[in-house]
């Protein structure tokens, strides 16, 4: 609980650079797996432990899409910071 209450710390505080944006959702992301880990274990259920196999495939893809429309915005925009990408929105 406490790495998830810090991703979501990280993600308030650091509002000006998407990149670094991503990495306290990655934590809050290895965050929920433990907490599966650790009721699957508890709880003496398989369960949690299929779905904490499944979470670092949901992070990776993430982290890939997330990438690319970093770089592609950087190629766009010439930066990725938040003030500039907010003219964006519709």
């Amino acid at each position: 609980m406490i790495i998830f209450i810090l991703g979501i710390r990280g993600i308030l505080l650091n509002r000006r650079n998407i990149l670094i944006m991503s990495m306290p959702i990655e934590s809050m992301l290895l965050a929920v797996n433990l907490n599966f880990l650790v009721f699957s274990v508890s709880l003496d259920d398989m369960m949690g432990q299929s779905f904490a196999s499944l979470v670092p495939t949901v992070a990776a893809a993430e982290s890939a899409i997330g990438l690319a429309i970093f770089f592609i915005t950087f190629r766009v925009r010439g930066t990725i910071a938040v003030e500039s990408i907010k003219c964006i929105q519709g």
